[in-house]
């Protein structure tokens, strides 16, 4: 389980592509591994991973990256250089300070907008109509492993403001319009929609 409270700024050090596998080597920031084990979970753009290997002294991590989960995450479109958000996995007693999150991806979506003030960033993205049911005005969605609630209107897309603090722990700083970015769906929101949903087709038989 995850928060939704980004650590902060990870680096993709190398990518090694095979058939249907890719594994990622990524750079962490000062003592961001300590104590981790290997078969821990780390959320990298949101996305739950695995440790394969690690090295506490280089900060240096690998994960290896299935198809469906290429498919599905912008993991795949990742280079050496890209920057990643990152969260270690919450453990019990921790400060939930964000949301419960899952770290299986929906879907990516995409940087439609980009505007910014001196003191705040409203980005906006598109969104599918099958997908769009599900971001519910002033609740909140994970975008890149990041917990964010969403702005009062969700058409074809929607909107979320950035303070400041977010902009510079996560890739949102630096985040181009057309930018692919991974959508985490509250799935007790689609749990409620979904059974709303199936009770109203049942009512019309």
């Amino acid at each position: 389980m995850f928060t939704g409270i980004v650590a902060g700024l990870a680096l993709i050090k190398e990518v090694d592509r095979r058939d249907e596998l890719s594994t990622l080597t990524v750079e962490f920031p000062k003592d961001s591994l300590l104590g981790l084990k290997r078969g821990a979970s780390i959320a990298i753009n949101g996305c739950c991973l695995t440790v394969t290997q690690f090295d506490v002294m280089v900060s240096v991590a690998k994960f290896d990256v299935m198809t469906e989960s290429l498919r599905l995450t912008n993991l795949g479109k990742l280079g050496v250089n890209s920057q990643v958000n990152f969260e270690r996995a919450a453990k019990f007693g921790d400060e939930i300070g964000g949301h419960c999150m899952s770290g299986h991806i929906s879907r990516t979506i995409n940087l439609l907008e980009r505007n910014a003030t001196e003191t705040n960033c409203e980005l906006v993205f598109s969104i599918d109509p099958d997908s769009a049911k599900y971001v519910l005005p002033k609740g909140y969605v994970g975008l890149n492993g990041c917990s964010l609630t969403v702005g009062p209107s969700v058409t074809d897309r929607f909107s979320v403001y950035l303070i400041p603090e977010t902009l510079a722990v996560t890739v949102f700083g630096c985040l181009e319009v057309g930018a692919s970015v991974n959508l985490e769906i509250d799935p007790q929101t689609q749990a409620i929609v979904d059974t709303v949903e199936s009770y109203m087709e049942s009512r019309k038989a």
